[in-house]
Formats: structure tokens, sequence, C-alpha cells
């Protein structure tokens, strides 16, 4: 998973994937996600991020990491 924000349009994307987006859903206003060729949820855009969360602090928890650096 990897975060990018583009403060010129201060949105917000959550790549979930690195599969490229076949189609699109906006679930709520300003809220899109994007599904590959099979449907999949391939990534998350978030517009008016800063409106919408504190993105100077970023809290990551509970990942499974011991897991994650064995694979």
């Amino acid at each position: 998973m990897r975060l990018a924000y583009d403060p010129a349009t201060d949105s917000l994307y959550i790549h979930l994937s690195e599969r490229p987006a076949a189609d699109s859903d906006e679930v709520a206003d300003g809220v899109v996600l994007d599904y590959d060729a099979a449907g999949t949820l391939v990534g998350i855009d978030v517009q008016r991020a800063s409106e919408r969360a504190d993105l100077a602090r970023l809290s990551v928890s509970h990942l499974p990491l011991r897991e994650l650096s064995a694979a």
C-alpha cells in the first residue's frame, strides 16, 4: 500500500495495488473508488483531503510487519 498526497489539488490517493484502474465509482462527495478490469478495488481517491483529515499526522497500528518481512 502506498499513500500519495498532491498539494496542488489537495487530493490523497491510497494505492492498494499497482494494477491500473479500469473503472471508478464516486461513493461519497469527493471520495472515488478505483477498480481494476476484474472489479477488484485498487485505489481510493480523497478530494479536499486536508479538510477531511489531519494530514500532518499518520498513525499506523496493528500491521503484520513480522509476517510481511518473513515473506
